[in-house]
């Protein structure tokens, strides 16, 4: 599509407005942190560990990369509109479970249950991909996550504000009427854009080989995975950093977790400003340089004895900043590998970023069980982001090698 056809905003003949893609992806996101400044209260509630309890991040992770191996594909096949439709009752009827579970047996269920709301970030990509080529598709997905960073910066703090004045269970209540309005939004201005539907999905795998042995792809997605994964392991590891070892009440805990989203913003504006005119190879390496140098500086100052919380939050923001940088472009890269298997290029890229999320997310809090400073934290968020520097270093490699070759 050109971005000159025509938008109406709530009117679902036409494309969707950037507005709706924008709450599409930030449900999903807030879905991901709003509860987090909650983990020690319902650690206590269950009755169970922290390690346990901090399940309801990985597992969440691990289900939604899981998740979006179907999503891509089924929504090539049928369209964006239907997926995004049946995710979203999905999400809320799980979500439903989630604040009435007698156990955390049952909360963790459900919890990965709601993990089908990763159709918002897997298809909001995939839109954008369907309507715009690949350098200007990373400016409008830069714009996109942009506006979705202000929710993953507001959102622990409306958790920690209502985990202190209501308990944990309001902030699902609140989770409801997010999804409700959002699957409104969406039943009224989501057309459709998906404009190779279908295929057979037996097809679809059969082409999978085509992205896998791309090393184009996996240059993308592992540049993307590992930017990401400092982020993934920062979720699942500040919550115990936050209250156990800083001593930070559930509020001041969600005000610190918007550190990382405050630099995603700056990044996300970079890349919508200058992704169309730079390129996005560029783009990623400076991201990973300044997500690594950031890491790396936090690192230094742990290893020096110095842990004072404002600057391991502060220093945070580098990943923010990179993550919006990196993802944005490395994304584009990826959907414009095979443009016709849009859909599924974001659901393979997101299993192989969430993936890898999870994993770290897991790791980082069995690495911070029982520890007094937050070094492990900040080792495994620097070797995460160096790694994102390491695979775009490669992809540039190959280029160079590609153009010299007779």
């Amino acid at each position: 599509m050109s971005d000159r056809v025509t938008i109406r905003f709530l009117d679902r003949s036409t494309p969707p407005h950037i507005l709706t893609l924008v709450l599409l992806a930030g449900l999903s996101a807030m879905n991901m942190s709003v509860f987090l400044p909650s983990l020690p209260a319902m650690t206590e509630h269950f009755a169970t560990s922290y390690a346990l309890m901090q399940l309801s991040v990985s597992l969440y992770l691990a289900t939604t990369a899981l998740m979006q191996l179907a999503i891509g594909p089924i929504s090539d096949k049928l369209g964006r509109r239907p997926v995004v439709l049946w995710a979203l009752a999905i999400f809320l009827a799980a979500t439903a479970g989630c604040l009435l579970a007698p156990n955390v047996a049952v909360f963790l269920a459900f919890r990965m249950m709601q993990g089908a709301v990763v159709v918002g970030i897997v298809l909001s990509r995939a839109v954008v991909r369907d309507m715009y080529p690949q350098n200007e598709a990373a400016s409008r997905i830069g714009y996109v996550t942009m506006g979705m960073a202000l929710v993953p910066m507001i959102a622990p703090m409306i958790g920690g504000a209502l985990q202190q004045a209501l308990g944990w269970q309001s902030i699902f209540l609140f989770l409801m009427l997010s999804g409700a309005l959002v699957g409104w939004v969406i039943w009224r201005d989501l057309g459709e854009t998906a404009v190779d539907t279908g295929r057979p999905l037996s097809r679809q795998i059969r082409e999978y080989p085509e992205l896998l042995t791309s090393p184009r792809f996996w240059g993308y997605a592992l540049a993307s995975a590992f930017a990401s994964g400092s982020f993934f392991a920062f979720l699942g590891g500040a919550p115990y950093v936050a209250s156990v070892i800083f001593g930070l009440s559930p509020f001041w805990t969600g005000v610190c977790f918007g550190a990382p989203a405050v630099g995603y913003a700056v990044g996300n504006y970079i890349s919508g400003r200058f992704s169309s005119h730079v390129g996005i190879n560029p783009m990623i390496l400076w991201g990973s340089i300044a997500s690594s140098s950031g890491m790396g500086a936090s690192l230094m100052v742990g290893l020096a004895g110095f842990h004072p919380p404002l600057v391991f939050f502060a220093l945070v923001t580098s990943v923010g900043i990179g993550n919006g940088m990196v993802i944005p472009n490395a994304t584009a890269g990826m959907l414009s590998v095979r443009p016709r298997l849009a859909g599924t290029a974001s659901g393979l890229g997101g299993f192989i970023m969430i993936g890898g999320g999870a994993a770290l997310s897991t790791l980082a809090g069995h690495l911070l069980e029982g520890a007094e400073t937050p070094m492990p934290l900040q080792g495994l968020m620097a070797a995460s982001s160096f790694m994102a520097l390491v695979s775009i270093l490669y992809v540039l490699r190959r280029e160079r090698h590609l153009r010299l070759a007779p």
